[in-house]
């Protein structure tokens, strides 16, 4: 029977990419004594069925960073470890079919250009030339970033594992997490089906269960699971097993070669949740059942850009949960509730690609107390009361799911659960023609609708419907002289005898 030490430097939770990624560095880079607990096998939570491509460029530069260190840690993992990790650097493909996407994806050239990427802007011509087999009729252009590529993330993920294991890391499988001995809001003790582990911290990778871990230790970690289908086809004649992976996203899916045929999926506008309650402990390398009736609107997009699909058989389907944010970034950094839980979860389905570089920046979070880069995008602080609403963080997360691959308007506002907070001005001026935006739940006026028009945005790539309008309040409040409704701001109450002179030291101005 396997025996746990009765004490460990840091208890990792959850035996996916991210666990394993995060032991594997905190034992290589930091040489931490470190412990990872498995509730069941590694992999068989999230990470044995996701479809494993590796994309890199984000709007951040730090994560994109993160995700850049991914791919420099995969291409030389195998010779480290002697496990293969099936990756290739196939590169990728982003297609455009109208011009607003060609415009985001111009000002994604220059950005990755800012970061020191090679993305480089190619015609239809040019994509037929690489993928023979696509229909690109409709093609306005496409970007094309070499070192993207694809992965095994089973396979990575022993890898990682069997790098953590040689560096000195201790990893224990079915062995589930029953709760926390506690006091003064830290964790003392990790109790377990096989006991407790003392320890000094305690790191939450586990996934779709990062939620009720966190529970456990009076920590809130807003995520939801969504069902997340895919295909993979017999193979496909003509098709090359380099061909760069996909995403064609004004049609909502993407593609990868595996074993000559091609592994298909996307990101629909009606996605379907699995659970508000607690996810079931007993889900090892589980799927729900297929569903082709709700798939069908990605396979009629996918012929339609792959005619060759029309013909091709079925393998199989995947049909399983991956955790996904109210906002679409994954959550990492120290709970605001708990001294010393760390968090690694909600990868919003590209946690392969985030693996290496998650597991990187958490390890040394871990072990300095601060992030190693400005990761604020995804550090769990960002949330507030309203997260702890599981109706809301669902209805918030299925917006924002659907929002996978459409345009990224500047400015662009979520619609679900709003008005959520509201100052007591909010009908004076809603009477007004204010159009609202919503900021961590609060409810502010962007701009005014002048009398006669409508009160609404309308998004594009170039100056937006309430530009004269801004212009002309901002215009009234220079010259003449504006109220602003600041209900929605943090508050401060300072005392004591010297308040008035730090606030002094502290503020631009003189308070007094």
């Amino acid at each position: 029977m396997t025996t746990l030490p009765s004490h460990a430097q840091i208890v990792v939770i959850g035996g996916g990419i991210i666990g394993c990624s995060t032991a594997y560095h905190l034992a290589r880079d930091h040489k931490a004594d470190v412990i990872l607990l498995e509730q069941g096998t590694l992999t068989s939570g999230s990470t044995w069925h996701a479809a494993g491509l590796v994309g890199q460029l984000r709007s951040s530069a730090s994560i994109t960073r993160v995700l850049k260190y991914s791919v420099d840690l995969y291409k030389g993992l195998e010779a480290e470890t002697g496990l293969a990790t099936g990756w290739k650097m196939t590169g990728c493909l982003r297609l455009a079919t109208n011009q607003d996407r060609w415009t985001e994806f111009r000002r994604l050239a220059t950005t990755a250009g800012s970061f020191g990427m090679d993305m480089h802007l190619i015609s239809p011509e040019e994509v037929k030339r690489m993928w023979p087999l696509m229909n690109v009729d409709d093609l306005v252009g496409a970007s094309w970033l070499p070192t993207d590529g694809q992965a095994s993330p089973s396979d990575i993920t022993q890898s990682l594992a069997r790098g953590a294991r040689m560096h000195g890391a201790k990893i224990v499988e079915n062995v589930r997490v029953t709760g926390f001995e506690m006091k003064d809001g830290r964790i003392l003790k990790v109790k377990t089906t096989l006991g407790d582990i003392a320890c000094e911290k305690v790191v939450n990778c586990a996934g779709q269960w990062a939620r009720q871990v966190g529970a456990m230790a009076g920590i809130n970690v807003p995520l939801q699971p969504v069902k997340h289908q895919y295909i993979i086809t017999e193979r496909l004649d003509g098709l090359s097993t380099d061909a760069p992976t996909i995403r064609d996203p004004d049609r909502l899916t993407y593609f990868k070669e595996e074993v000559g045929g091609l592994v298909m999926g996307g990101y629909e506008p009606n996605p379907q949740p699995w659970t508000t309650g607690d996810v079931p402990d007993e889900w090892a390398f589980r799927l729900f059942d297929d569903d082709f009736d709700h798939f069908e609107q990605h396979m009629v997009q996918a012929i339609e850009r792959i005619p060759a699909l029309e013909k091709a058989g079925v393998k199989q389907m995947i049909n399983g949960p991956e955790s996904f944010t109210p906002d679409g970034n994954f959550i990492l950094g120290v709970a605001p509730e708990c001294k010393n839980m760390f968090v690694g979860a909600g990868f919003n389905a590209f946690g392969i690609a985030s693996g290496g570089g998650a597991g990187w920046v958490l390890a040394q979070w871990v072990v300095d107390g601060e992030a190693p880069l400005d990761l604020w995008v995804v550090d769990i602080r960002r949330f507030a009361g309203m997260h702890r609403d599981r109706q809301w963080v669902l209805d918030r997360t299925l917006e924002a799911y659907g929002k996978h691959y459409t345009i990224g308007f500047p400015h662009e506002e979520y619609q679900s659960g709003r008005p959520r907070l509201v100052s007591p001005l909010y009908d004076r001026l809603k009477g007004h023609g204010a159009v609202f935006g919503s900021k961590l739940g609060w409810e502010r006026p962007n701009w005014f609708a002048p009398a006669g028009t409508e009160g609404r945005d309308v998004y594009s790539m170039g100056r937006q419907n309430w530009f004269d309008a801004v212009g002309q309040e901002h215009h009234h409040v220079r010259e003449a002289v504006g109220i602003f409704d600041q209900s929605s701001f943090a508050k401060y109450e300072m005392s004591g005898p010297d308040a008035a002179t730090v606030l002094d030291l502290i503020c631009a101005n003189d308070v007094t």
